[in-house]
């Protein structure tokens, strides 16, 4: 494995995609048998699939940039914390099922709007995995921001436990929009997603789903970052000692 902590900026552009759905989907896969009723265990299980397969044709694409014979598994699986480009939001503990719920529908619904926008991608290769991706990315908002409205116009409980993991979790949504040397330099050469230009349609939508749930939007917060540079919070590395214990135990392992 190539030891290295930045990458060529295309390379840097797509592995951030590839680790948001990577760590997203383990995180939500840690669920699976665990959920509040079999209906919602089935359903989070296959939203953490279709994450993976997410992840999956965006690492293919990164290992092909990469060359030196780097693998998808080999990115998933051999490198270390500080190489991971995940957003700091998807590394965050599932916790009960309303923190599970708001982290979702944080993400889900920055990345409808992403894939959306980035299926107009000059880079074809990203421009189909978006387009391949979006059926399902629109099932999951759907999927978080029906319960989000569920769960917050609910109980008194029920809105409490909402309101609770909102303001634990929404100094964490800040980074998927934030705009760096890489993000301005893909959006510039029509490569990747203006974050600028899709910021309000994310805004406009999670206002609307939350007032709808009875839920407020936490003021003057601080915005944590860093995911992006590979600065994790310390979760990151208990999901990388668990996801990648059978590959770093035994190399080379093959089915």
């Amino acid at each position: 494995m190539k030891s290295y902590t930045k990458y060529d900026p295309l390379v840097e552009y797509v592995l951030r995609s590839a680790d948001n759905t990577l760590i997203l989907g383990h995180r939500l896969s840690e669920l699976c048998g665990h959920g509040p009723v079999l209906e919602q265990d089935i359903a989070i299980t296959n939203i953490s699939l279709d994450l993976l397969g997410q992840s999956r044709m965006y690492l293919q694409y990164a290992a092909q940039q990469i060359g030196n014979n780097e693998t998808e598994d080999t990115l998933a699986f051999l490198r270390d914390g500080m190489q991971f480009r995940n957003c700091q939001l998807t590394e965050q503990p599932n916790g009960d099922f309303a923190h599970t719920i708001i982290r979702s529908f944080i993400f889900d619904s920055y990345h409808f709007y992403f894939c959306q926008s980035l299926k107009s991608s000059t880079d074809s290769s990203l421009a189909e995995i978006a387009a391949k991706s979006l059926k399902e990315v629109t099932y999951h908002r759907k999927f978080s921001s029906e319960w989000t409205i569920r769960l917050g116009d609910g109980t008194a409980e029920s809105n409490e436990r909402m309101q609770k993991a909102l303001e634990n979790l929404w100094p964490y949504s800040g980074e998927l929009t934030e705009e760096d040397a890489v993000d301005a330099k893909m959006a510039a050469e029509g490569i990747g997603v203006d974050l600028k230009d899709i910021s309000g349609s994310i805004n406009d939508y999670r206002n609307n789903i939350l007032e709808r749930a009875g839920l407020k939007v936490p003021e003057k917060v601080f915005m944590h970052s860093g995911g992006k540079k590979g600065l994790h919070t310390e979760h990151h590395g208990y999901i990388l000692a668990e996801m990648q214990f059978m590959q770093r135990a035994y190399p080379g392992l093959n089915w």
